[in-house]
This record gives C-alpha cells, sequence and structure tokens, in this order.
C-alpha cells in the first residue's frame, strides 16, 4: 500500500506514490527511446467531465482545474484545482483538443482537452511528475504541494506513505498457513480503509456544501456512499481510528448545516448526489458513536438527525432527506424498502437519544416509530411488502431497490427475534434461510443470497436469532471461500468504498456490527488461528480460530467460559482475550439457547 507500478504502452514503466493531499509518479521509459511524452488531461477522465481548463506556466509546470460532471447519472459540478510539475524541462510542450494538437500552445479549455510536455530521455530514461490538487484554488493546490512534496525524492515520499499505510494495516494482526487469504485479508483491509478522503487544504480551506469557502480546525472530509458504509466501514474505522471517525461524523454536520439543515445521503467532493434511498447517515452516526468515536458534541447531530426524520420536504442541497416521510409518520407505512431502511434508521436515532443525549422520552418515540415495521407484513403471504396509500397490499416484488423481497424480509436486523416469530418460529426461519443459501451470487432481482449487494450483507448471521448458529459459521464460511479470491475477478461485486472490504475483515475476524445503533457483534468462527486488533484502550486477542474446522466447539472470553452468538462492544472495547475451539463437525447448542438482543 502507498505504492503502484505498471507498465504502459511502449514498455514504459510508470511508478506512482502519494501524500495525503498530493500525487507524484516516476516514469521510467525504454533504452532505445530517445524522446518520450506525458500527457495530461483536464477535460477528460474516468467519469464524464463538463469542463476543464489548463495552462502551462513554464517548461516543466501546468496548472488548471476539472469539473465533475455526472457521477451515476447525477449533476456533479465540483471543481478540483491542480498544480503540476515535471523534474526536468520539457523539449517541446503544446496543448491538444478532441483530435487537434496545437504545438506551442500553452492554454486549453473544455471537454477533452489538455495539454502535453515531450522530454529528451535519451540520456537520462527517467522523468517525475508530482501534482497537489484541491477543491478550492490553484493556489491552493500550490500550497498543498509545496507543504508535502517540496523535493523529488520519490523514494522517500514512497516510503513515507508505506509506513502510514502499515501503521493502519497493522491495527489487525493476523496468522494463518493460507497465503491467499492473508492477501485477501490485509487487500480488504486497505479497502476499507481508502474512505473517506481528505477535502481540506493544509490552510485549513475547504470548500463547503454552500459553494463556500470554509476554515475547519479539523480535517474534513468527504466520499461518503452511507447507504453502503453504515453497514460495516464505518464501524471498523471507529474502532481502529475514532479520532478520525469522529471528524468525518463531523463533516457530516458540517456538510449538513451548510446544506439546508439536513444530512445527504451520498456525497461527493462538496455535492449530495442523492443516490440510494433511506436516511443512512443518521445510522452511520449512531454507528460511529456506539463503536466509539465520540470526539465531538452529539446535541448538533442530533438535532439534524430529528430534522430529516420528522419534517417532511427537508433536504441537503436540492435532494429531500426522506421521501414519503409524510405518508409514513401519518399511516405508518410507505414504500416497503424505503419503509425498511426509515425504520432502521429510526431505531438508530432512538439509540443516539438514549446513550449519546441520554434522552428516554425521545428514544422511545423513535422506537416506536421504528416497530412499523410490522405494518409491511402480510400474514396472507408471509411476507412483508409494500401497500397501495389505502392500504391493500401491492404486488410482492414490487419496491424492493437493488434486490428482491425475500432478501429484504431480513431487514429489521434490531428485531429479528419477533420478525422470526411473526413468520412462524425459528424452524419456518431456518427452513426460508436454507433455501435462501442455496445460491450465493444472486444478481440484484434474483431471490437468494447476493454477496455483492449490500442488502444481504447482514443476513449469514440471522441463524444466529433462530438458534442455528453453526449455521451461520457454515454459510460464512462459504461465501469466503466461493465468493472471494485473489484473482483480478475476486470479488463478488462492488466494493463501495469500503463496505464489502469491512464485511470481509468482521467475516474473517469472527465479529459482524449487525444491529444498527448498538455497539456488539454477531458472533461467527474467525478463520485465522491468532488475531489481534490493537485498540486506543487495549488490544482484543483471539486465539484458535481455523479455515478447516468451521465450527465453534466452545468458546471462552477472558478465561471463562462463553456461551451466546452475540457479544457487546463495551466487553471488548478495553481489550479482551477469546479462545475458540473449533471442529470439522458442528456443536448445535453452543450459543443456540442464549439468544442476542432483539428490541421488541
Amino acid at each position: 500500500a502507498g505504492y503502484y507500478e505498471a507498465r504502459v504502452q511502449e514498455d514504459i514503466k510508470a511508478m506512482l506514490t502519494v501524500t495525503e493531499r498530493t500525487g507524484m509518479a516516476k516514469y521510467e521509459f525504454p533504452a532505445d527511446q530517445k524522446y518520450g511524452t506525458i500527457i495530461i488531461g483536464a477535460g477528460i477522465a474516468a467519469t464524464a467531465i463538463s469542463e476543464g481548463a489548463v495552462a502551462i506556466t513554464a517548461p516543466n509546470r501546468c496548472e488548471g482545474y476539472a469539473e465533475g460532471g455526472y457521477f451515476c447519472g447525477t449533476r456533479t459540478p465540483y471543481k478540483v484545482y491542480f498544480v503540476a510539475e515535471f523534474d526536468t524541462e520539457a523539449v517541446e510542450s503544446g496543448t491538444w483538443k478532441q483530435d487537434k494538437l496545437n504545438c506551442g500552445a500553452t492554454f486549453a479549455e473544455g471537454k477533452n482537452s489538455g495539454v502535453y510536455f515531450t522530454f529528451d530521455v535519451n540520456k537520462n530514461k527517467n522523468v517525475q511528475y508530482k501534482i497537489g490538487v484541491s477543491y478550492v484554488s490553484v493556489e491552493n493546490a500550490r500550497q498543498n504541494l509545496k507543504a508535502e512534496n517540496d523535493g523529488w525524492d520519490f523514494t522517500a515520499i514512497q516510503k513515507q506513505a508505506e509506513r502510514k499505510w502499515n501503521q493502519y494495516l497493522g491495527k489487525i494482526e493476523v496468522k494463518g498457513t493460507n497465503t491467499n487469504r492473508l492477501i485477501q485479508f490485509y487487500t480488504h483491509l486497505y479497502h476499507s480503509l481508502i474512505h473517506p478522503n481528505v477535502c481540506s487544504d493544509v490552510n485549513g480551506e475547504y470548500m463547503g456544501a454552500d459553494f463556500k469557502v470554509h476554515q475547519s480546525r479539523s480535517k474534513q472530509y468527504t466520499s461518503f456512499s452511507d447507504w453502503d458504509t453504515y453497514r460495516t466501514q464505518i464501524q471498523l474505522l471507529s474502532m481502529l481510528d475514532p479520532e478520525v471517525a469522529s471528524d468525518a461524523v463531523v463533516s457530516l454536520q458540517s456538510f449538513a448545516e451548510q446544506s439546508g439543515g439536513s444530512f445527504p445521503r451520498w456525497v461527493l467532493a462538496n455535492i449530495e448526489t442523492g443516490i440510494m434511498q433511506g436516511d443512512p447517515t443518521a445510522i452511520l452516526v449512531s454507528n460511529a458513536y456506539a463503536f466509539g468515536a465520540r470526539n465531538y458534541d452529539p446535541k448538533p447531530l442530533f438535532a439534524i438527525m430529528r430534522k430529516g426524520a420528522e419534517q417532511p420536504g427537508a433536504k441537503s442541497q436540492d435532494v429531500e432527506t426522506r421521501p414519503e416521510l409524510k405518508q409514513y409518520l401519518e399511516k405508518g407505512y410507505c414504500n416497503a424498502s424505503l419503509q425498511l431502511e426509515y425504520t432502521s434508521a429510526d431505531f438508530a436515532i432512538g439509540q443516539f437519544a438514549l446513550h449519546a443525549i441520554g434522552d428516554e422520552s425521545v428514544s422511545k418515540r423513535y422506537f416506536d416509530v421504528a416497530r412499523s415495521w410490522k405494518n409491511l407484513y402480510n400474514p396472507q403471504t408471509n411476507w412483508l411488502q409494500s401497500r397501495n396509500g389505502d392500504g391493500s397490499w401491492k404486488p410482492l416484488s414490487e419496491d424492493f431497490r437493488e434486490s428482491t423481497y425475500k432478501n429484504y424480509y431480513w431487514m429489521v436486523p434490531y428485531n429479528l427475534s419477533e420478525l422470526i416469530q411473526i413468520m412462524g418460529g425459528k424452524a419456518k426461519a431456518e427452513e426460508r434461510l436454507d433455501e435462501f443459501f442455496t445460491r450465493l451470487d444472486a444478481g440484484y432481482s434474483d431471490a437468494w443470497f447476493a454477496a455483492g449487494n449490500e442488502p444481504s450483507f447482514h443476513i449469514p448471521w440471522v441463524y444466529n436469532w433462530a438458534g442455528y448458529p453453526y449455521k451461520t459459521q457454515k454459510v460464512v464460511n462459504r461465501i469466503l471461500n466461493e465468493e472471494y479470491s485473489s484473482q483480478a475477478d475476486g470479488l463478488p461485486g462492488n466494493d463501495d468504498l469500503g463496505t464489502m472490504g469491512a464485511w470481509y475483515v468482521f467475516a474473517c475476524i469472527g465479529l459482524y456490527p449487525e444491529i444498527p445503533g448498538v455497539g456488539g457483534f454477531a458472533i461467527n468462527t474467525p478463520i485465522f488461528s491468532n488475531v489481534k486488533i490493537h485498540l486506543k484502550k487495549g488490544d482484543i486477542i483471539m486465539h484458535g480460530g481455523s479455515e478447516k474446522n468451521i465450527y465453534i466447539s466452545s468458546m471462552k472470553l477472558n478465561g471463562k467460559a462463553f456461551n451466546k452468538a452475540w457479544i457487546d462492544w463495551n466487553l471488548l472495547s478495553n481489550g479482551a482475550v477469546i479462545d475458540y475451539k473449533t471442529s470439522s463437525k458442528p456443536n448445535k447448542s453452543w450459543g443456540a439457547h442464549s439468544l442476542p438482543p432483539s428490541y421488541n
């Protein structure tokens, strides 16, 4: 981590490294090549660019900006400013636009445009390039570059980046004999810690959600795919680095305050894209608090949560925080997957009200609203489904976002015991889950488990609530073995800003944060013989996990027998020792009679 190397056209070796706000490259040209040309595109990127401009300011320098075009179909008019330098002067430079080359020109603007620099590489085969970026201004990009990479020592910058990444990756130490599994684990841990990203400059300035320049004492963050990351990534980040997670929470608070007073769903740069549904940021903030990220005043965050949950029409920028909120509050139902997101958010807000604010009265009101998931239960079909405005039932498969009714049925993670009871009891739940897991690679419209899709992520651990923890242990192991590999196509879907990476990490260490706003984990078998998680207040040390002996025979917590398939975060947050005995045969009684918490 911190270094990337690839061969590009004409056998040119490209070596890349970074600092927090700058990038650096070293290009090594072939021995028989006399000239090397490097192209910089200000009006072209992997996603559509709506505008861009770049100026050559010296034989080895250029600067400019690019404006984001669209992201997942949403207009995203943010600007990224840059200043770039080479370590040697070009023998020729110019601009280009579309397919037209302008030798000697110094300015280009618009879509599909940029500049080029040609270097004499007859004797010196290496050309170095560095770039500073800013969301505020070219001058801030220049300051960022000067502060973080003022020289040309590529190796020093590379080692610095690797050292910082190793500090993060070293927060979880695992031991095992399967090299591929170790590669996968640390790759996924790396993925889970890439986002969110710092968007403030070295002088503390950042571009706010109101498109004004603001000053921040702490680092300001962006890139929040909260519908994804509230499920796994924020819990892991809060455990491993509560200070950064706290700064991320404060960044979301600032965004809300600058954009209309309500939380966004999916932030890119300083834009609320409005992608996905529900009120996921309320859950994310509650999860951060539950797992130890608390370096902020919770009261303004609570006010923002309540505005989005109680005021129909509340917006972040021009995106409504909770569509259909009026009907949801007045009638107790709305479109099915939307409502299940809202009830999880309301439960998480209730937890935040109780534990961060100490307001039992408000927390009770939110817990009561969260129970409205029951209004989606149709006894004729024995499934959760949408209603029409008059209360009649819609078709069973209607109104489920990016998944099916069989996936979303289990999206009551805070009240699984009652969900299981209402469907007919534990045996019925077991039967339904067994059928659901006959496939692990379902697509959005398939009614089986989808390893690459967030609405399915928590379902393997539902067996713990049904009284069959050994089946959780088996199916999680199956998913890790059948859906993940070290190959180029070794992921079952989009990582979604660390969400899948964090899922993999939790699955491998045998702890999964199932309940929104609640600090604790559903348990499965760790696949590593030894795990050490370095927390701020102590280490969690695990012994006895196994990739082959996939079932838990027994477990001890700090030397005492532990017979539950759930463990509270407060039992681990100051450090703990967990010892497992595992077997190739299931112990069907372990954890089966002391069920995890369910909030009825």
